[in-house]
């Protein structure tokens, strides 16, 4: 696979999570011809892929997944299809949940349905750990049944049925993966990490749900790029959890940027009226990839400083704060 993935499809590849994955695979496949899609939503940017777009080897297409006969024609001949296109907020998903289900579930079904057309040799699906639901003690394996409790994990697991269907359908090589909270640079302040840094460089209160002792687990974007690289090097499909063992109460982590910032958390935390529903927990398993020789190299805590410089440089590309 190494040498032989000649052209590659990435949807969503100018979001938070898709920039990075698309600089990822720029980067490793040297030789690969690499399709970007992305409809540029509010938390998707040209710019976070700028540096790679100058290449020859990268083309861009603004389009919406769900919209086939945009971006059909650029899955002929592909080798590897990954699908990152997705709304992800999920205080959102309870506001409009039908924009999730068109996006998440219908829009993947669409892509999966045209690299099958397309005959796209293996095709790589980018899931949630929330698709397990709330895990208040012990961890997920990925032999565990899905039980979403929210409008945004319930239409990733539908997406995950629809394509694990064609696996048996079309004898496709496929593999779904299931990561822990993303961090990093270029994510729209609307999760707890940019929410926090944006707000306090606009001099404002962090705002917290409930009593922000839910508990989540942290995975770098640099990692979870690493941990796709290896799997499509390693020619393996499946089902694969990828997360990290660090984890946090979510008003630690406002605290910690607060410390950083000098400001005092009794002041500059707010806490607010929780989201309809809101997990407790999430924890799964990654020792199906560590097998395979993958594990987390950077930490949350040691990589604040730099992403909070990130933001105070480039928050106001953001189309609404």
């Amino acid at each position: 696979m190494k040498n032989k993935l000649k052209k590659i499809f990435i949807t969503g590849g100018a979001g938070f999570i898709g920039s990075h994955v698309s600089e990822s695979f720029f980067k490793n496949f040297p030789k690969s011809k690499i399709i970007i899609l992305d409809k540029l939503t509010y938390a998707g940017n040209k710019s976070f892929i700028s540096s790679i777009l100058k290449s020859k080897r990268v083309e861009f297409i603004r389009a919406d997944i769900i919209n086939t006969n945009r971006y059909s024609k650029y899955l002929d001949q592909c080798d590897l299809a990954i699908n990152i296109a997705a709304e992800s907020h999920v205080d959102n998903s309870f506001i409009s949940p039908l924009n999730f289900t068109k996006t998440n579930a219908l829009g993947a079904h669409a892509f999966f349905l045209e690299c099958i057309k397309k005959k796209v040799k293996k095709i790589l699906h980018i899931s949630s750990d929330e698709v397990y639901g709330e895990k208040i003690i012990g961890t997920c394996y990925e032999s565990q049944l899905v039980n979403p409790t929210n409008p945004y994990s319930a239409s990733k697991a539908a997406a995950e049925i629809l394509i694990n269907s064609y696996k048996y359908t079309y004898k496709k090589e496929i593999i779904i993966v299931r990561a822990n909270n993303i961090y990093g640079i270029r994510q729209f302040p609307e999760k707890l990490i940019s929410t926090s840094i944006v707000s306090l460089i606009n001099n404002k209160p962090i705002p917290i749900h409930g009593d922000g002792k839910n508990i989540r687990y942290y995975l770098s974007a640099e990692d979870f790029a690493n941990a796709l690289i290896l799997l499509v090097k390693k020619k393996d499909k499946g089902t694969y959890n990828i997360g990290s063992t660090y984890f946090e109460k979510n008003v630690n982590i406002a605290k910690y940027i607060c410390k950083i910032f000098k400001k005092n958390p009794k002041k500059f935390i707010k806490f607010t009226d929780d989201r309809l529903y809101n997990d407790k927990r999430y924890s799964v398993s990654s020792k199906k990839i560590r097998k395979l020789g993958w594990s987390p190299k950077r930490n949350l805590i040691s990589d604040l400083p730099m992403i909070i410089e990130w933001y105070k440089k480039n928050y106001k590309i953001f189309k609404k704060i």
